[in-house]
């Protein structure tokens, strides 16, 4: 057992109200743990003081005055009955209160485009419409650029055109 586990338990150990197989592992704990120890023996010294205290027992006619006091308690008005706590009554009111705010709200706040951003905007989605139809090549990606296969190939020549000759000199006649 850890020492928080076996905390919850120690005041049950002390007062002896623990059931058997809960003093059977405090005791396996405290057997190894000179912490836990030492806290049970505070806890029995706090409680031998504790039990050397005199019981005070309460004066004659003490369960008549209370329960007159309690009697002499004026009633809660209508209002207090329906609401029984002002921090209801405060969040029915922030409540009733957002709601009115929100309905008040215009129903559909669109914000306007600047002109200059309109073709930027259908660019943006021609190039998004590009990528989409290019999405087959786009998944396999990785799996392409990381073929071995792909680095042992030789690049082919393409075909170049011939070039003008610097003798010869071209004529607009």
């Amino acid at each position: 057992m850890k020492c928080e586990d076996v905390e919850q338990g120690l005041i049950a150990f002390v007062d002896e109200r623990a059931s058997a197989a809960e003093r059977r592992d405090v005791e396996s704990h405290l057997a190894g743990c000179a912490v836990c120890r030492a806290r049970v023996q505070e806890f029995r010294g706090v409680s031998n003081l504790l039990g050397e205290l005199p019981a005070i027992e309460p004066s004659f006619g003490f369960d008549a005055r209370v329960r007159q006091r309690v009697a002499a308690e004026p009633e809660p008005g209508w209002f207090a009955r329906l609401v029984p706590q002002g921090r209801l009554a405060l969040s029915a009111a922030m409540l009733v209160a957002l709601t009115v705010w929100m309905l008040k709200l215009p129903p559909n706040r669109t914000v306007e485009p600047a002109p200059a951003a309109a073709p930027v905007a259908a660019a943006s989605s021609d190039q998004d419409f590009d990528a989409v139809k290019d999405l087959g090549v786009l998944e396999n990606y990785d799996v392409v650029t990381n073929m071995d296969a792909l680095s042992q190939l030789v690049p082919t020549k393409t075909p170049e055109a011939p070039k003008p000759d610097a003798n010869q000199t071209q004529s607009n006649d």
